[in-house]
């Protein structure tokens, strides 16, 4: 099986599935490009199961003081993951957290594989959208695809993040 991604290419799900495998009950669980997975609040179990699936790095957008069920930057660091907190709210934030995001997309995709995950996958998929249409040139329609099987939901953060990549391409 194939998934089609921009500019005609074809990517074999078969090559990306160990770190999908990974977070099989993830809410939301998706790989939008090779080496990245995305998704909502992972376990204790996904933790382990991502490192073992040879996950370095788990990037969380949820606010610090968010509950969670279990204490993640410990969990992460017990695994042997390094783990960035780059906050993301329900509502249209700062560009300079897109600018964030994306950076530290673009400096670990195709390095090192990474897990990026919110509650639910909502935030997560809305803010991906700028790394996927300037840094994996999908279109539009493409990217916006992406996000929603990611989890995206929230129309503001959509379009926040569309707002952006038009603001970076005409600037």
């Amino acid at each position: 099986m194939a998934v089609r991604r921009s500019k005609g290419r074809m990517l074999s799900i078969a090559a990306v599935s160990a770190l999908f495998d990974a977070i099989a009950g993830v809410p939301n669980a998706s790989e939008p490009v090779p080496g990245l997975v995305t998704g909502g609040q992972p376990s204790p179990q996904h933790l382990a199961a991502l490192k073992q699936a040879g996950c370095e790095l788990i990037l969380d957008c949820r606010d610090p003081m968010e509950p969670r069920p279990l204490s993640e930057p410990d969990e992460v660091a017990r695994a042997g993951m390094d783990y960035v907190v780059i906050p993301v709210g329900h509502t249209r934030g700062e560009d300079e957290t897109l600018r964030r995001i994306q950076e530290v997309l673009s400096a670990n995709v195709g390095k090192r594989k990474v897990f990026y995950h919110c509650a639910s996958g909502n935030r997560v998929g809305a803010t991906l959208i700028p790394y996927l249409m300037l840094e994996q040139e999908f279109t539009e329609e493409d990217a916006v695809n992406a996000a929603m099987r990611a989890g995206a939901r929230n129309a503001e953060l959509i379009e926040w993040s569309l707002e952006f990549v038009k603001n970076k391409l005409d600037g």
